[in-house]
């Protein structure tokens, strides 16, 4: 799978347990009708694949969808998801012919009759 958009947040690595177990967090904002801001997690030697990148860049990112079971006190399972970055690429700065969704409601907004 893949998720592309612009790169608004790049975290820190942050590191986790005695066996250093590191994570690093990418937020990007997709451009699609509705925009999403989707975070997505890179874990251990993933991590530096993030330091060549920059806020404002456009990317496409290669995701796993992860998922796992959490018992809680209570003995009540809990589900959590998490997407996992492997894979990152700069893409071309060239504008598309394709609009924004600004420019996209600003167009629509053109033909109201009001």
């Amino acid at each position: 799978m893949e998720v592309q958009g612009t790169i608004k947040v790049v975290g820190e690595t942050a590191e986790f347990g005695a066996k250093a177990f590191k994570k690093r967090e990418l937020v990007v904002t997709t451009e699609d009708q509705y925009p999403q801001d989707i975070m997505i997690e890179f874990v251990q030697d993933k991590c530096e694949l993030l330091d060549a990148y920059e806020l404002g860049q456009n990317v496409k990112v290669g995701i796993n969808l992860r998922g796992r079971e959490w018992i809680n006190n209570e003995g009540v399972a809990k589900y959590f998801n998490s997407l996992q970055g492997w894979r990152i690429e700069k893409l071309s700065d060239t504008p598309s012919n394709e609009l924004t969704p600004t420019e996209r409601i600003e167009e629509a907004a053109k033909d109201l009759p009001f």
